[in-house]
């Protein structure tokens, strides 16, 4: 079954859906997310996991891949860990077999190589090598979690681009597509304006750029 919404996303920038939330008053920019190279494209549904300090005896890195719906965006909330990771080159190679549209970390990951080689988004902090093997475990799945400052809820919308990672709740999701697909209308016509030889003044002026982002009152 086609997920309309995740086709609409697919389409528009990051940073235009980063105006639209904006517009909205919502939180959707995932703070320092980046991707490991700046032709990565994502789009897809947030599948969410939690991890936390590992336990005595400790708990399992996760199994959870085979679990993961193609076309999904997996989303671990690693808790800005930097000093292991919770994603390698096996995880790639069966996330990118089975259709998964990518994966993001409020964490690091490792194996970069690999992902780069075929093609596979991955956003994160960073990248290094060091295992999270009995230094994290999986806490839950399924739930609400936390990356780069934004609350991330499994279906949530996630967009990703060269910018970054956004994150569209659920609940607004169809507004925020409006309004974003409504400044990229805009803007297309203030860049046609100008090519035709308006000045970018004018231009601005007639298709109400600067009101583009500014937040709706409540």
């Amino acid at each position: 079954m086609t997920d309309k919404n995740v086709e609409r996303a697919s389409v528009l920038d990051t940073a235009t859906l980063s105006d639209a939330l904006d517009k909205h008053g919502l939180n959707g920019q995932c703070y320092k997310i980046k991707p490991r190279t700046t032709d990565s494209r994502m789009t897809g549904r947030a599948w969410t996991l939690l991890y936390g300090p590992a336990g005595s005896p400790a708990g399992t890195v996760g199994d959870y891949i085979d679990d993961v719906a193609p076309g999904s965006v997996i989303v671990l909330d690693n808790g800005g860990r930097e000093n292991a990771t919770v994603w390698g080159d096996i995880l790639t190679e069966v996330a990118h077999a089975r259709g998964i549209a990518g994966t993001m970390i409020d964490g690091i990951n490792r194996d970069t190589s690999l992902a780069l080689k075929l093609g596979y988004p991955i956003y994160a902090r960073d990248s290094w090598m060091r295992t999270g093997k009995d230094r994290v475990q999986v806490e839950a799945t399924g739930v609400p979690v936390n990356i780069g400052d934004v609350r991330v809820c499994p279906g949530d919308l996630v967009r990703g681009d060269a910018d970054g990672v956004v994150v569209v709740p659920r609940e607004h999701e169809d507004k925020v597509l409006a309004t974003a697909e409504g400044i990229q209308h805009a803007e297309d016509a203030i860049r046609e304006s100008v090519r035709g030889g308006m000045t970018l003044r004018e231009a601005r002026v007639k298709h109400g750029y600067h009101q583009l982002q500014t937040r709706e009152a409540k």
